[in-house]
């Protein structure tokens, strides 16, 4: 049986390939430029699915969707828009949109929306909210981005468990944010825990609450944050530290719907929406027996992977403005980057993903008086960044040995070394008492210079690198007599 397909876009060539393409496929394809036209087929009940732009001359596709749900609530309607932001995919499928797909589009994908819609037809779109006045809440227009965009507008509104991919630094608490504030719990609590920051004895008293008496130093009954989240969202970050028997728990919590505070009889309803997040490899964990597969399967019934900023480089420029103009509007002065600026900024490889092309920008508008922003200073800004992080080759003694180069040793393999040959050396007699301190003390040395030559002499950003408080480090100074001036 012959569909008929209304097109609306005020491109030509647009319009032209999709009648080509649709009719191809024995479709009955109708085009127009204006929305005003389109708006009469749909009146006069014509069209079996709606293809829509969303910038037209007379009126906008987004403004349009309402008017069509309430004439013909089945008819569904493809979006397309070269507006290709977070907002634009999140309003479209708000208003009732069945597909929203980002200019340039992918023909295949588009025919493929087509098919899905007509087997579809006759469905009514659910009903939802709307997003007006809401502000940026991801930057991006890269293909990898455009993706992302089009997952959260599908998962806004629903309660479905979802579970977050990325490297460190990529935004994940971000998306999850997303999901909450733009979801049908925005007016309830967004409640954040990250597993790698809190002990592990601890870890079930925080999620789940305790009773008083439950175990030494509960003096009072204690909310955990699935109290604390209830009617909104619990965000578990980096979900991959949490302990077996944490997991344990947190999987009958998913699968009952319902806890019990550490100490406590009485369960409690957990009305929630989870979303976990992890930068670890959990099916790897799962083979390590490190992570239950039964909570991997009930966390990832909808898995997003956020893509690290070097595979959307594209999206370099805009992050970069973005997060000078915030700084404008803590008060610094005004910066603009050149194009060549934009060039260097994509030549790096961005370890530290959006976190660090922040952390950048917000060090350059603090330390460079300059208003335009060349190759020159984002060389030198990266430069003094990579002091404190790749310029001194310091001992890694949790790195892995495939990560090894050949004959490299760890910190601890080398300390070994030198004490076994130091016992040999000494034909198995005790050393004379006070080792332990002599140890620290040959191992303090050479990492405080080190950190001092990597900061230039620079003693805050040593104490800083080290992880020291500032009076700490000159206390070591002292009493390892190392000249600060050997730093410079």
């Amino acid at each position: 049986m012959t569909s008929t397909i209304l097109v609306a876009d005020d491109d030509r060539a647009i319009r032209l390939v999709l009648s080509q393409a649709l009719s191809q496929l024995g479709h009955d394809v109708r085009a127009a430029s204006d929305a005003a036209t389109l708006w009469n087929w749909i009146e006069r009940g014509e069209g079996d699915v709606v293809i829509t732009d969303v910038v037209m001359p007379d009126e906008n596709g987004l403004d349009l969707i309402p008017r069509i749900k309430t004439q013909r609530p089945d008819l569904p309607i493809i979006v397309m828009s070269a507006q290709n932001t977070l907002l634009t995919a999140i309003r479209a499928t708000e208003r009732g949109a069945f597909e929203y797909l980002p200019k340039p589009f992918d023909l295949r994908a588009l025919i493929g929306a087509v098919e899905r819609a007509l087997s579809q037809a006759g469905q009514p779109a659910p009903e939802t909210g709307t997003a007006e006045g809401e502000v940026l809440p991801l930057i991006g227009r890269s293909p990898a981005m455009q993706e992302i965009y089009r997952v959260l507008a599908r998962l806004v509104n629903t309660d479905m468990t979802t579970l977050i991919h990325g490297e460190s630094g990529t935004g994940k608490e971000l998306v999850a944010r997303v999901l909450h504030d733009f979801g049908r719990r925005k007016e309830m609590p967004f409640i954040a825990i990250n597993m790698a920051a809190i002990p592990r004895d601890l870890i079930e008293s925080e999620l789940f609450g305790h009773e008083k008496g439950a175990f030494t130093g509960a003096v009072s009954r204690g909310s955990g944050r699935f109290e604390q989240a209830s009617g909104g969202t619990l965000f578990l970050d980096e979900i991959g530290d949490m302990p077996l028997e944490a997991q344990t728990r947190l999987l009958r919590v998913l699968q009952t719907g319902e806890f019990t505070p550490v100490g406590g009889r009485q369960t409690i309803k957990a009305d929630v929406r989870i979303i976990a997040a992890t930068h670890r490899d959990l099916r790897q964990m799962i083979k390590q027996g490190s992570f239950r597969e039964d909570l991997f399967y009930r966390l990832n019934v909808v898995p997003l992977k956020l893509p690290p900023l070097r595979e959307r480089l594209e999206d370099i420029a805009d992050l970069a403005r973005h997060f000078l103009h915030q700084t404008e509007q803590e008060g610094m002065p005004a910066k603009h980057l050149d194009t060549n600026a934009i060039a260097e900024l994509k030549r790096h490889d961005w370890p530290g993903n959006v976190r660090e092309l922040e952390n950048l920008m917000r060090r350059i508008a603090v330390l460079y008086s300059e208003t335009l922003i060349d190759a020159r200073i984002i060389t030198s800004a990266l430069a003094d960044q990579d002091l404190g992080v790749t310029a001194v080759s310091l001992p890694e003694p949790n790195r892995p040995a495939e990560l090894l180069a050949p004959g490299e040793e760890t910190l601890g393999q080398s300390v070994e070394r030198h004490l076994r040959a130091y016992f040999l050396a000494h034909e198995g007699r005790l050393p004379a008492a006070g080792l332990y301190d002599r140890v620290l003390q040959e191992v303090e040395r050479p990492l405080i210079s080190l950190s001092l030559d990597a900061t230039r002499g620079n003693q805050i950003k040593a104490a800083d690198l080290l992880g020291l408080n500032r009076n700490t480090l000159r206390k070591k100074l002292r009493e390892l007599d190392i000249q600060p001036s050997r730093g410079k």
